[in-house]
């Protein structure tokens, strides 16, 4: 009886296709934090489907210490999650990249000329710690410039360390980067500050791209509520996003 009153997930038959694409998930199976079999992988692109995607563009963690993929890793993973879907009979639009760490393994994949993984053309998903930014993050985003690449900086507004100094996100614009901000730190996901940080960031119009960062059933589950749907809507209608050009 008690489960009859229980507050139930509330969600929204909204469209997100205003944004087209998703170009930051984790989505190939078993290689890092995200998806950890076929059949999630599967049910997590359906559910993105379903939400509105019409492209999905996948960027595992290359991260040495902890997730040490490699471009082959990758695309071994890809093709194993591609033709799982082409088995299912779903057609989607979907390819990978990667969301790399900034370390010293970065530095060394620009160092031997390494081809790095693009969202498309010479754009590269890159990410710092969530514990503090790399020392030298201004010389890495330059070298990665000047390899020919131009950085897109993942959930800029979950670096908490930057919260009280948001001079820094000037600087970073600056240097080179565009901003991908998560569309679940927009509703509070991550917590007040990070939700403020957005939206600061979103005032500030300093938005190129949204995200899910899907790794997982509850951040599908998240991203489809009304409070979710309206703010993408709004930004969307606000800022000239990168999405729809992927």
């Amino acid at each position: 009886m008690f489960n009859l009153f229980k507050k139930k997930q509330q969600f929204f038959d909204g469209d997100l296709s205003i944004l087209n694409c998703d170009m930051h998930s984790h989505l190939i199976p078993g290689i890092d934090d995200g998806s950890p079999d076929v059949e999630t992988s599967i049910q997590l692109i359906e559910g993105l489907q379903e939400a509105g995607y019409k492209k999905l563009i996948t960027t595992p963690h290359l991260m040495a210490d902890l997730y040490p993929n490699t471009r082959q890793t990758i695309e071994r993973g890809f093709d194993k999650l591609k033709s799982a879907l082409l088995k299912k009979n779903n057609n989607i639009e979907i390819r990978a990249a990667a969301e790399y760490f900034l370390d010293d393994h970065f530095d060394s994949l620009l160092q031997n000329k390494e081809p790095l993984l693009t969202i498309k053309d010479n754009l590269v998903l890159v990410e710092f710690s969530f514990a503090s930014a790399p020392f030298d993050y201004k010389e890495k985003l330059f070298n990665l410039q000047m390899k020919g690449y131009k950085p897109i900086l993942a959930h800029p507004e979950r670096y908490a360390y930057f919260h009280k100094k948001p001079e820094i996100y000037e600087e970073l614009r600056n240097a080179g980067c565009l901003f991908q901000v998560n569309i679940l730190s927009l509703d509070g996901y991550y917590g007040r500050s990070v939700a403020q940080m957005a939206e600061r960031l979103f005032k500030s119009g300093f938005i190129e791209f949204l995200g899910t960062d899907l790794h997982h059933q509850k951040h599908l589950d998240h991203l489809r509520t009304p409070e979710v749907y309206e703010k993408i809507n709004e930004i969307a209608g606000t800022l000239s996003l990168m999405n729809t050009q992927l």
